[in-house]
């Protein structure tokens, strides 16, 4: 399983331009591992040890679709929920509010009326502790769901698509009142476990005690560090770089998961060979339900809880209007491509050692036609 000199003088070339310290990349092409390729170090300032294939990178945003996405599709599978409930029907504390109106699918589809995002971090202390409350007005997720059932709606219901963490906090809520555990246990139980995901978790660092039994802390020398955090005060590693996730303990629906680009292959594989009805922890209609865009608002490139390609699209040129993905703020991504059975993810710490590095833009459509031409032009 060699890596193409092709693609692997690319990744170095981004290291040695400055797009990322450095990155992962797996790419699976019918089921079968094609690459694991890596190149650079886990940080810059200070030089860090070299990136390896267990080397865990902050997924960011790619928390939604892994996590609460493929969770939303299981609950629904063993209809617990339905994309046409208002979520006040399970969030009680959001009735009487305009948000508790707003379904399941308003809410994955990101077009709940919602903001995108509000610093809510900045009322917490670094422990998610809201100053001068006690008790249970103290605990950082409840105080978050007030918030954003306190948020005004920017938009009516339906009326445009405005992508949104605070959306899919909520949802991360729905899917641990649904679930009855927290939502890393849950994940832990219902997704990373049945897929042989390891190693996918929250926190990694932190460690936490599961059935009564204590996980190991993951080393810090395999994290790749993001940024030095101004509100946090250090140098994050093996913590979320997310604030507002920071603030909820590291784990949210929107943002919090850590992982291997081999680990979230291993959910990938869920998605597409549900895609095909073969054997998936995640059914065939739901499957094709959730990966095909959205027809609400002709401007929207969203699926449900997934994206796909539009123009100018971060998977390249050649990805089939069928593909679906997303990406990850701190500089990860994942797309899918159904028709080819294709799926490439690409993980690293652009934001190290500041979120103003943006060379990544134009680095992540380059690498997935590199890819695209590599393993599939001949075909």
């Amino acid at each position: 399983m060699a890596t193409p000199h092709i693609i692997q003088a690319a990744l170095q070339s981004a290291v040695d331009e400055g797009v990322f310290p450095g990155v992962q990349l797996a790419v699976r092409v019918s089921g079968k591992l094609q690459c694991v390729a890596v190149a650079g170090r886990l940080s810059s300032e200070p030089p860090g040890l070299a990136v390896q294939p267990t080397t865990l990178y902050d997924l960011a945003s790619l928390t939604k679709p892994l996590a609460t996405v493929t969770s939303l599709a299981l609950l629904i599978q063993r209809a617990k929920v339905g994309l046409e409930d208002p979520v006040q029907r399970v969030l009680v504390e959001l009735e009487g509010a305009p948000i508790g109106l707003v379904t399941v699918r308003d809410l994955v589809t990101h077009r709940s009326g919602l903001p995108g995002w509000r610093p809510f971090y900045e009322r917490f202390d670094v422990q998610g502790i809201v100053p001068g409350l006690s008790g249970e007005n103290r605990l950082a997720k409840q105080q978050v769901l007030r918030m954003v059932r306190d948020e005004p709606l920017i938009y009516a219901r339906g009326e445009r698509s405005v992508y949104s963490d605070l959306g899919f906090m909520l949802l991360g809520f729905l899917v641990e009142r649904l679930s009855g555990m927290a939502l890393d246990l849950w994940c832990e139980e219902a997704i990373v476990r049945p897929l042989q995901a390891d190693p996918l978790m929250f926190c990694p660092t932190a460690g936490r005690t599961q059935q009564g039994a204590a996980c190991q802390n993951t080393d810090p020398w395999h994290i790749a560090l993001t940024e030095r955090d101004e509100w946090r005060n250090r140098l994050l590693c093996g913590e979320v770089h997310d604030e507002n996730a920071a603030a909820m303990g590291g784990v949210a629906g929107h943002a919090g998961l850590f992982g291997t680009a081999e680990s979230v292959l291993a959910i990938s594989g869920a998605w597409l060979r549900g895609y095909y009805g073969r054997e998936s922890i995640l059914d065939k209609r739901l499957v094709r339900q959730f990966t095909i865009r959205q027809d609400f608002a002709a401007e929207s490139s969203w699926a449900l809880g997934w994206d796909t390609p539009s123009v100018l699209s971060s998977s390249g040129s050649y990805f089939s209007e069928r593909s679906f993905g997303h990406l990850g703020y701190t500089g990860t991504s994942l797309w899918i491509d159904p028709l080819r059975e294709l799926e490439v993810v690409l993980l690293s710490n652009r934001v190290h050692p500041s979120r103003r590095n943006e060379k990544i833009k134009a680095f992540r459509p380059l690498i997935h036609d590199l890819v695209y031409q590599e393993y599939l032009s001949a075909r």
